[in-house]
């Protein structure tokens, strides 16, 4: 859910890019492959094979993204996720050299995702989920040559049909540094808001200005005008007028994200929603708001040691009075403001995980993640097991969850007229208890009567390993 609010991490170059993007083809393998594992009676995965995957993950989106940009030629970022997760899954799945080879090859033969969902007029949902399907294709690719599958040795620089010549202007790619750790130490968190991250200095930029405006006894509506000087980057990506369709939009609208902390003071993830859009102070003082690119900015955006993104403000009141230019060249998340961003880091990871589980569990959870040692040495199926609710509407449901991993759970009617559950587990079906509302089957109504014929069928010690 934080990938689709787009509230995680991200690394700015030439391309842009969330390189923890990846987690979502190294935690699912890592947990398949241990599960499978213990089955078998072997050791599972640890951590530490996740974290290192992920680091090398970093490089390899990172390490494309500094001097290679997708985007001039119209392609989405996720491209890069799935050539590194092509890369870092095959490793976890214990290929050659020429197997990762040809995986890595096969994603750069798939088809890329064109980046037209990230731009008016077509913003859309689909930005939230496009890097998990990236992750799918590249676990699939993977599993493809595992099976036998052949690569494509000049996929980049075969002439006419290779991937230089179709979709990269002829251009090879460009390396500015060997594949170590700068990513991963260089990489920014999205701590604050909910927002693009080139609109996050905006944003706090914002937020300070609502505050100047409430001590001078002002409000939005005393505004004239907006003048926001951004990176070059910014205005290609963020800067729009006009109607804004959806959530989506609104949260690749750098008018709307500024205008809406100087109207109410916040950015919350409800804020992009229809219900508060409606309000027409909104699009009116979108409309006062003007972006400008900075050449200071965007110079220093590409710069390796300085790598900012910076925005700053002027507002204009109705009266004549102009208020004191605000200016933010590194955002909280940044290698420059990391030790201020620790706090709210830890502070934003509670916030969203204690309305989905109890205060024990969460205790457990902090505990892992807190203490590097013990979250390397923990095995990856008990870490994926850390995060299961273990309850539903007052029943356990831990153990069925387990089981749901490797199964499929579906409902229907039987030639009776009679509803059922039907548990599919490697071919072989087996029908559960009666449904008491067999017309209008619901899982989650009927889950009582489901844990019954669990409870029945197995316990909760029943691990994966002796059920499957």
């Amino acid at each position: 859910m934080i990938r689709w609010l787009d509230y995680n991490d991200c690394f700015l170059a030439a391309e842009w890019g969330h390189p923890s993007d990846n987690l979502g083809s190294i935690l699912a393998v890592a947990d398949w492959l241990s599960r499978t594992a213990v089955a078998e009676g072997k050791k599972p995965l640890k951590m530490h094979d996740v974290l290192t995957a992920m680091i090398q993950a970093h490089e390899i989106q990172g390490g494309l993204a500094l001097e290679n940009s997708f985007n001039r030629v119209g392609l989405d970022h996720v491209v890069l996720v799935k050539v590194a997760s092509a890369a870092v899954t095959s490793k976890l799945l214990g290929l050659s050299l020429d197997q990762t080879i040809d995986v890595i090859s096969q994603a750069f033969v798939d088809g890329q995702s064109l980046r037209t969902y990230r731009h008016a007029p077509n913003t859309g949902s689909r930005k939230s989920w496009a890097a998990g399907d990236a992750c799918s294709r590249a676990v699939n690719l993977a599993l493809l040559v595992q099976k036998g599958e052949m690569g494509y040795p000049t996929v980049l620089s075969a002439k006419t049909w290779g991937f230089y010549d179709v979709l990269f202007g002829g251009k090879p790619f460009k390396f500015q540094r060997p594949f170590t750790s700068y990513i991963m130490e260089n990489v920014l968190f999205k701590i604050s808001y909910p927002a693009e991250f080139h609109a996050q200095t905006a944003v706090e930029c914002a937020h300070i200005l609502h505050k100047k405006l409430a001590e001078m006894g002002k409000s939005s509506d005393d505004i004239k005008s907006v003048k926001i000087r951004t990176q070059e980057a910014a205005i290609r990506i963020i800067d729009k007028q006009g109607p804004l369709h959806n959530f989506a939009d609104r949260d690749h609208t750098i008018q709307y994200m500024v205008a809406i902390p100087l109207i109410y003071g916040r950015l919350t993830t409800e804020d992009y929603t229809d219900k508060v859009a409606s309000d027409p102070r909104i699009d009116e003082l979108r409309a006062k708001i003007s972006c400008t690119e900075e050449k200071k900015y965007s110079v220093e955006y590409h710069a390796p040691d300085k790598r900012s993104i910076g925005n700053a403000i002027t507002i204009e009141l109705k009266d004549g009075t102009i208020l004191d230019e605000v200016e933010i060249e590194y955002p909280v998340g940044h290698k420059r403001r990391r030790e201020e961003g620790k706090p709210l880091l830890d502070a934003k990871f509670k916030r969203h995980i204690e309305p989905h589980f109890p205060q024990g569990q969460i205790a457990k959870i902090m505990e892992v993640v807190n203490d590097q040692k013990t979250l390397e040495n923990y095995d990856v199926d008990k870490f994926m097991d850390l995060w299961i609710a273990e309850r539903v509407n007052g029943q356990d449901i831990r153990g069925i969850q387990r089981y749901c991993w490797l199964s499929k759970l579906t409902q229907y009617e039987n030639e009776n007229g009679e509803g059922k559950l039907t548990l599919t587990n490697r071919g072989q079906r087996i029908d559960c208890y009666k449904l008491t509302q067999p017309k209008t089957p619901n899982l989650e109504e009927n889950l009582s009567i489901f844990w019954e014929f669990w409870a029945n069928y197995t316990n909760l010690s029943t691990s994966v390993a002796e059920f499957s």
